[in-house]
């Protein structure tokens, strides 16, 4: 091979070694300590069995632990696409020199720690939170409401953290739709909403569909927010691995449960690919 024929590798030889060590050598890892024997808290032997695998495939617990999960990130993905598509409408077609302002208090949740972020619903749900003061106040209840430790508070504050991503996703599908096809619309006698449900929307679809996938994976992988949020019943997945790794210390069976999670998302992400293209969810992550 030629020194030009080289030169693309050579460019790239940086990324991918950092790929290799900080992705590929770890999932490895991971999966090789799936099929050690767990003898102690902390303690495992190497030895190829695949009695880890067959706990997971076997006990029920988990098949729940993989629906509820499934379940929760839906509907937190399907709440924060349907909440996130009106604001990042409303960027796109702002004009004015106040849109900086607009995508600068869309960034400022980044900036903010995300536990922070989660707990400060506390404040909000809690029985002194600011909704039961609120009602109190006014005389609608005696009692405070019970509205947290609950899988809606789970789910408010997944959408809470999700709504950021998915609004970005979306407004950089407007963002790219030709400004000229809605006054085009228009001039063929459709309404402003007859444009946007036969113009925008169907256009905008593929950045919605980014969206979607990239916060259904943010919420099948998380475990703080039902930590924090949830009550005993109201675990997701990501809890069940932190608690084999960190409660156990279960090594071996962590990994499994992490390796499993980790290949049902990746065939999300290649049925995402057959429909949309991976080249769609890198430019709305950029």
């Amino acid at each position: 091979m030629t020194a030009a024929a080289h030169r693309p590798w050579l460019l790239l030889a940086p990324a991918l070694v950092l790929l290799a060590v900080l992705l590929v050598a770890p999932m490895l890892v991971m999966t090789a300590y799936s099929f050690f024997e767990y003898v102690d808290i902390g303690v495992e032997r190497p030895a190829f069995e695949l009695k880890n695998w067959a706990d997971f495939l076997r006990d029920p617990y988990y098949h729940y632990g993989l629906a509820k999960t499934a379940r929760v990130a839906l509907i937190s993905t399907v709440a924060s696409v349907v909440l996130g598509y009106v604001p990042a409408l409303v960027i796109a077609s702002t004009r004015s020199r106040g849109r900086w302002l607009l995508m600068l208090l869309l960034l400022l949740p980044f900036w903010i720690s995300f536990v922070i972020r989660t707990m400060s619903w506390i404040q909000v749900l809690g029985a002194n939170g600011l909704i039961n003061a609120v009602l109190i106040s006014l005389g609608l209840i005696d009692a405070p409401l019970e509205l947290l430790y609950r899988e809606a508070a789970v789910v408010m504050g997944l959408v809470h953290f999700l709504l950021p991503f998915t609004i970005l996703n979306i407004f950089v599908a407007l963002e790219g739709i030709d400004a000229n096809l809605v006054p085009a619309a228009r001039t063929l006698g459709a309404s402003s909403f007859q444009a946007f449900l036969q113009v925008t929307l169907p256009l905008s679809l593929p950045g919605v569909a980014t969206a979607a996938l990239l916060a259904f994976v943010l919420a099948a992988g998380s475990y703080v927010t039902p930590l924090i949020l949830g009550g005993p019943g109201d675990f997701l997945f990501g809890n069940l691995i932190y608690s084999a790794v960190m409660t156990e210390l279960n090594w071996p069976l962590g990994a499994t449960l992490a390796i499993a999670l980790t290949v049902i998302l990746a065939a999300l992400l290649l049925i995402y690919n057959r429909f949309f293209g991976v080249d769609r969810l890198a430019r709305g992550l950029s």
